[in-house]
Parts: C-alpha cells; structure tokens; sequence
C-alpha cells in the first residue's frame, strides 16, 4: 500500500470495494454528436470482444473486491448501434461464466444507458427477455434537448428518443432517465417539470453540463448560474410536491435517505478504489469515476491500470499507476473532509471533475460538487426549516410518491 496517503482519514479510506457496478464499453460508436460529450472517437464502431466476458467475470470474482451483488452497465457509447442478437449472446456468457465460477446466487443485473433513439418494439423484447434494466437519456422539451443532442448531419433527437420512451411505454418497459442541464433549461423549470410529467417520466437524475474530457467548458459556470440553478431546483421541487404524481428527482432523493438515515459519507463509490470498476471495448480497465477509462494525460499518462488479458484487478493495485492514482485521490478526499462541511453528504467528491477542472485528482472543491450537492443539499435544508407542505384544507401532508412501473 501507498504510504502517503494521509492517515488522518482513518480505516475506511483504505477499504478497496467491493464491486458493486461494472461498466463496460460494448462499442465506441454513437449516433448522435451531442455538444457536451466527453467521450472521444465516438463516430468509430469499435466493439467489444464477447469472448473477453469470462475473463472479466473471471477478474472480478478472483479478486478480493467481489461482493454479493453487481450492476454490470452498458455504456460509454450508444449501446443499441450493436444489434440486439449480440446482447443475447453476451447475456448467456455472462450466465453460463457465473454458473462457471458457482456465482449465480450473486444478486447481478444488467444495464444499458441508452439516448432512446434506437428503441423500438425488439429492443423492448431483448430487454424483457435478457432482463436487461433500460436508461435513458433525454433532456427534456424538443427544442431544449435539440439544441445540444444532435445527429451528425445536424438533425435534432428528440423525435426519435420520443418513439423509444413511447415503445418503451407501449410494452411496459420500465426504465429511468438522465438528463442533462444546461443554461438553456435554466429559465423554463415549469416546462421540463412537466415535459417528464406528461411523458410518464417520474425518475430522473440531472447531471448539469460539465467540464469534462474534450468538453473543455461548460455553459452551467459561475455564481450567476448557480444562482438560476437553485431557482431552477426550487420551482422543480415546489411542483413536484403539489403533484398527485410528482416527478421524482435523484439529487433529492440520495439527500433525503442520508439525512432520514442519520448517515454521513466517509468516501463515496467514485473515489473508493475498486467499488467501480471500468472496461473500454479493448478490455483496458480502470477504477475510480468511469470517465476517467481510457483518459490520456500529462500528468497521469494514462488512467488504465491494465489489460484484463495481463493483469488481475489485485495485481493492478502493486502498480506505480494506481499508487499514483490512489495517491492523489486519497489527497484530495482528504482535503475535502478537512474543507468542506458538505463532505458527509458527498464523501470527497468525483475525481473526474477535479481533474478536468483543476488538473489533479488532488483536489478539493469543483464547478461539478457545488451544483451536485451544495446546490440541491441547500435547497433542500430550506425547504425542510418551512415544514410539511400543507393540502387544500391547511393541514400538513407528505409529499405523494409517483407509481413505479
């Protein structure tokens, strides 16, 4: 181990995972070209070997950072460009690896995050029967998420992402949502409130534009636009609690069950080696923020530990690399806990931001945590000192909760 790394925050610093989510890159390729991606190459269809899943199943469960459940996501490009046939293969080695390895008592699930545009009645039927849980992407009213979300020949997404959520729909599909904010949303809280509402979409988590990648700048920067933020998130949640079917949003969500819990965060999955695990479509791997998979820099050289073929996940943390990594991250959780009173509602921050934004991952405070956290975490704190919201007669009542699907 490091034996730099501050001591000062004590025992669970040093916990490596266990690996709860596994995000691998099915394919480099995207069909969209949206303005705020950080992933480069996205117009190249590189695909990810199926024979390389028993050798991941393999590294995880070998390892000593393999835990009773987890999350295995498609992602990192735009999943559904590969047809449907090649999930159902991957789906049964994924099955027959765990049979394999005597793991199929692991409580695992299988994930896809997806801009929607390609979903239609089959990708419904391949879900179903791969079990396969569907996100996706959508920013909301068609000339908001137009003007960012676009096809390389300029054509605007919406359209198309509408008829995926629709057969999503259609065959009771359930799913999630991520949405991305910029300044155009800012002014218009009613609209996507109730662009989700009327869409039956109650579950959505906002990720605001960032710096991020080759995304060098963000619209959703400086005290003006944290400014129209907390307004944006104020209005979001005054509609939501004055509706019978309110849209339910991520942000709160994670806050609410931290304070109702009585928790405070000593690290979070992002900055705790091995609790995430990252595969690109060559089977490079990485740990910490999945941004970071397959980054090139000055500073770091690479964020890869390794090659599944080459090296297990425990032999990558012997590594100058990661100690190097884990180093730094470990610097710049520290500072967030010695700084920053918000550190037991975040758990030191995202890497990721802290590189972009500063360059190193010993970092502290970035653009990214003051509108993750701070922002909703004090608009939150200010409704809960008003009390209870009240019903039509004057009494107090709870919030309803949408159904979920």
């Amino acid at each position: 181990m490091n034996r730099n790394r501050p001591e000062s925050l004590g025992a669970e610093l040093h916990r490596f995972g266990p690996i709860g989510l596994v995000v691998v890159q099915s394919t480099s390729l995207c069909n969209l070209d949206c303005s705020y991606c950080y992933l480069p190459d996205r117009q190249k269809k590189r695909v990810f070997d199926l024979n390389l899943l028993p050798l991941l199943i393999q590294r995880i469960l070998e390892s000593p950072y393999a835990g009773p459940e987890f999350s295995l996501v498609w992602h990192a490009g735009e999943p559904l460009t590969l047809p449907t046939r090649w999930y159902d293969e991957a789906t049964k080695i994924l099955y027959q690896s765990l049979a394999d390895h005597g793991a199929l008592g692991l409580d695992f699930t299988q994930h896809v995050q997806t801009n929607a545009t390609l979903i239609n009645d089959s990708w419904c039927d391949c879900f179903r029967r791969n079990r396969i849980v569907a996100g996706i992407s959508v920013d909301g009213p068609e000339d908001i998420h137009d003007a960012h979300r676009r096809f390389r020949n300029g054509r605007g997404s919406h359209a198309l992402a509408m008829k995926g959520i629709e057969a999503l729909h259609r065959n009771d599909v359930p799913f999630h949502c991520i949405s991305v904010l910029t300044e155009d949303a800012m002014e218009q809280p009613e609209r996507m409130y109730r662009f989700f509402r009327d869409n039956g979409i109650y579950d959505v988590g906002f990720n605001v534009e960032e710096q991020e990648g080759i995304h060098t700048s963000s619209s959703m920067q400086g005290a003006a636009m944290e400014a129209k933020y907390r307004d944006f998130l104020q209005t979001f949640w005054r509609l939501s609690e004055q509706d019978g079917y309110p849209v339910v949003l991520r942000e709160f969500e994670q806050v609410i069950s931290l304070i109702q819990g009585h928790q405070r965060m000593t690290q979070n999955e992002l900055n705790r080696p091995f609790s995430i695990l990252s595969v690109d479509w060559q089977g490079n791997f990485s740990t910490f923020d999945p941004e970071l998979l397959s980054v090139a820099s000055d500073r770091y050289g690479t964020f890869n530990l390794g090659n599944l073929r080459d090296l297990s996940l425990e032999e990558s943390t012997k590594t100058e690399q990661f100690q190097r990594l884990f180093s730094d991250m470990s610097q710049g959780v520290h500072s967030c806990q010695e700084g920053c009173e918000y550190f037991g509602l975040c758990g030191g921050g995202n890497g990721s931001n802290k590189f972009w934004e500063h360059g190193s991952l010993a970092a502290s405070e970035t653009n990214a945590c003051r509108f993750g956290t701070k922002i909703p975490v004090q608009v939150l704190l200010e409704r809960f000192e008003e009390g209870p919201p009240l019903d039509r007669d004057g009494r107090h009542r709870e919030p309803p909760r949408p159904p979920r699907r």
